[in-house]
């Protein structure tokens, strides 16, 4: 599904001058482009590092699994900012966009002549965003910044696993995708100010910070304990809660069990020992790892499908534990439109997930493929630039179009 007209969406009229690489910051311009906005991928002669990189070395026609993912709805352009006429092309593209969003490592966009200070000179109205992995500034300020070191910085991972086992950080890149969604909401914070007073500003995400916010319950709740909380031995899937939360094993696969009367729910399965109004909580921490035991022997007892059609006409919180496979059949899934396809002018039919928001008025939309390295080269030097076919050759050093 490719929408024709690219010029609807809530954010039509917007454009994004967008350096950014990998994750966190090209999932962000990707959802700001699903909103209408004009994304200009600007990208170095290799091209962006995610072309190079793929989950699962997964690479159809050539092109990375993980790069088709994250930037679709954006027009790419190749420039080696280290040549003149590179830089110049970058500069012209940013005076006619309205947000810049760079994730380089803190201080590079400066010492190209393009960082925050320099660029607000001469654009006030100009909404700079920064994204880096532990701020703009600080101890650590020169360090790598990556997810899985954002996640083992923030102290998430010694919330998972059992008692005992290493801590464990998430699969998905929970640090990168939450700075992206931090950004997307900042940037449009941005605009209504800037819309009420036309002045810019600068905006600064960072891994670090965005998973530490992530996890303000459980923070606060340890600097009002002060004490680490203690992980399950059974397995319990929050170290802050008792049975009869968790995963529980059935006859045939898994059912998820979320915060439920213990006594309630022993007396719909059928179980002894529990009837006693102390069991009335849904939060026992004491005993949880015995008590979770105890269930888990009668889940065992039954399938997934009998274990909802009996607790879910009790209405117990209760899942059944879906694989990717699972998931993307999932009726309700469907029903929301979350696994779609677009079509892409090498690898065919791309099948991704969808938009998570809908708009009544503005709807978002796939309107343009993942881009080919450089693909709207020309396009964008002539459209917005008003370059000549002249000046567009005469930087074609640092502007590579792909063969």
């Amino acid at each position: 599904m490719v929408t024709e007209n690219i010029n609807e969406g809530a954010l039509s009229g917007v454009r994004v001058a967008d350096f950014t690489q990998l994750v966190q910051g090209p999932w962000a311009t990707q959802m700001l482009g699903d909103m209408g906005a004009d994304i200009i991928k600007i990208e170095p002669p290799g091209g962006d590092w995610m072309r190079h990189y793929a989950y699962g070395n997964l690479y159809p026609a050539g092109q990375s699994i993980s790069f088709l993912g994250f930037n679709r709805n954006k027009r790419s352009i190749a420039l080696d900012l280290k040549s003149a006429g590179g830089l110049q092309a970058a500069k012209d593209i940013i005076s006619r966009s309205d947000i810049v969003i760079e994730n380089f490592r803190p201080g590079v966009m400066d010492r190209l002549g393009i960082g925050y200070e320099s660029l607000q000179a001469v654009q006030p109205g100009l909404i700079y965003c920064a994204s880096s992995g532990y701020g703009k500034d600080g101890p650590y300020q020169t360090r790598p910044g990556q997810d899985l070191l954002a996640q083992s910085l923030a102290g998430g991972a010694w919330l998972n696993g059992r008692r005992g086992d290493l801590p464990v950080v998430t699969a998905v890149g929970q640090a990168d995708l939450l700075t992206s969604l931090f950004i997307v909401q900042s940037v449009l914070a941005a605009l209504y100010h800037r819309q009420q007073t036309g002045r810019g500003q600068r905006i600064d995400a960072s891994l670090l910070n965005s998973i530490i916010a992530f996890h303000t319950q459980e923070i606060t709740a340890y600097l009002h304990k002060g004490a680490n909380p203690e992980r399950s031995a059974a397995g319990i899937p929050n170290p802050w809660l008792g049975a009869p939360y968790g995963l529980y094993p059935t006859r045939d696969s898994y059912i998820a069990i979320g915060m439920n009367s213990v006594r309630r729910l022993a007396s719909i399965m059928g179980m002894e020992g529990y009837d006693r109004k102390e069991f009335d909580s849904n939060n026992i921490i004491e005993e949880r790892d015995t008590i979770y035991e105890n269930f888990a022997a009668v889940f065992r007892t039954k399938t997934t499908e009998e274990w909802l059609s009996l607790l879910l006409q009790h209405d117990i919180w209760c899942s059944q534990v879906n694989t990717f496979r699972e998931m993307a059949v999932d009726p309700q899934v469907l029903h929301n439109k979350m696994i779609i396809e677009y079509d892409h002018p090498t690898v065919g039919k791309v099948a991704t997930t969808g938009i998570p928001v809908q708009f009544s008025g503005t709807p978002a939309a796939v309107r343009r493929p993942a881009p080919l390295l450089g693909e709207h080269t020309e396009e964008i030097l002539t459209e917005i630039c008003g370059y000549t076919p002249e000046q567009v050759q005469a930087v074609h050093g640092s502007v590579r179009t792909p063969s």
